[in-house]
């Protein structure tokens, strides 16, 4: 592992804007319609759950990530083969989100720009920023989190003045049932509050590894808040209708800020916002999916396969899916069953099981000896 250490308030600010990053602007719960934003605050509690579990599990072993710690608790063989298959996940979504923000550029601001272009620029600055470290990433977040809350600040009380926010599009209330509700809750829990299973790999660079618990905790309180909230002004003022026809509701619902014939045409917001998220998203992905692949086949320095594993996360991207109907279809239909669910829940739980079990062994023989 890297020799560094990150302060609890970088973790808190990495993962708030890891939390945002594509959430913010691929909507959330939208199978609830216009109880969309509670179906995120329901979701935010699923993934507490989820994150006391990955908390749990990480407990038993501090100071290891899990690619460290699957062989220990399945042996060298069947740990270390499980092992492959996350850094396997932990590529892939690496590569997803980087074809998200890229499909999104190309769509929003470079229409006649080659996706391959754009991924590429969006790859050379994530190489870069990953061989400089994780410290280096932290502190730029530090940064780069104050210009998020000015301008999301600044954004809300612009659509204040602006008369757009209009709470009667929020009602009635569970209007499509409860069942329709909680089957958005389950299926909002994995994008994005389970994806902070990632940061079981950054949780040993913690310089008071005491306080991962409620950084954890406190962070995706605040970003499910954020989220919540940011799908509720979205519903307020763009209505359901609408909504559900943008590809990105909330540059749609920057763009209705006209403000005396001279405050308007803000999409400048939502470009900074986009490119501040995509960068940490996309980044800390490429990163622990580097830690793990050095984790578990012995490199000593994980910066010696930044850059080849840089090439394959490019070329995957691009290749993941023939359009970017194809690839929004395969994140809803195929990554939550077959990818989402065993790597968030199911290999999760079984290693606490597992855990719990070898720890149980362990104090056996101690009481035996004594």
């Amino acid at each position: 592992m890297e020799k560094a250490k990150i302060s609890p308030r970088q973790l808190f600010v990495l993962i708030i804007l890891f939390q945002l990053g594509s959430s913010i602007i691929i909507p959330v719960g939208l199978t609830a319609k216009q109880d969309a934003w509670l179906a995120i605050l329901g979701a935010m509690v699923g993934g507490l759950l989820l994150f006391l579990l990955y908390y749990k599990v990480g407990s038993y072993y501090p100071g290891l990530v899990p690619t460290e710690y699957m062989p220990k608790l399945w042996g060298p063989f069947f740990g270390k083969f499980f092992a492959f298959f996350y850094v396997m996940y932990l590529f892939y979504l690496a590569a997803r989100v980087l074809r998200d923000f890229g499909s999104m550029l190309v769509v929003f601001a470079y229409p006649e720009t080659p996706l391959f272009i754009i991924n590429l620029l969006w790859m050379v600055l994530v190489v870069y920023t990953v061989r400089k470290g994780i410290e280096t990433m932290a502190r730029t977040g530090e940064i780069l989190f104050i210009v998020v809350v000015i301008l999301a600040v600044a954004a809300f009380i612009l659509l204040i003045l602006n008369g757009s926010i209009d709470t009667r599009n929020l009602q009635p209330l569970f209007e499509e049932g409860t069942v329709t509700v909680l089957k958005a809750i389950g299926e909002s829990v994995f994008f994005p509050f389970g994806e902070i299973v990632v940061f079981t790999m950054i949780y040993p660079y913690l310089n008071q590894l005491n306080k991962a618990k409620r950084v954890g905790i406190y962070a995706l309180l605040v970003s499910g808040l954020v989220l919540s909230v940011t799908m509720a002004v979205n519903l307020s003022v763009l209505g359901f209708s609408l909504l559900s026809r943008s590809n990105f509701p909330l540059l749609s619902t920057i763009q209705t800020i006209e403000i005396a014939e001279f405050i308007e045409r803000l999409d400048v917001f939502f470009m900074i916002g986009v490119i501040i998220g995509g960068f940490f998203k996309i980044s800390i992905f490429f990163y622990v999916a580097v830690l793990a692949a050095a984790s578990l086949f012995n490199v000593k320095e994980s910066s010696q396969l930044v850059f080849p594993l840089g090439f394959i996360t490019l070329f995957l991207s691009v290749g993941i899916a023939s359009n970017f109907s194809e690839h929004i279809r395969e994140g809803l239909d195929i990554v939550p069953l077959y990818l989402h669910l065993p790597f968030q829940v199911i290999f999760p739980l079984l290693l606490l099981v597992s855990a719990v079990l070898r720890n149980r062994k362990k104090q056996k023989k101690q009481l035996a000896t004594k």
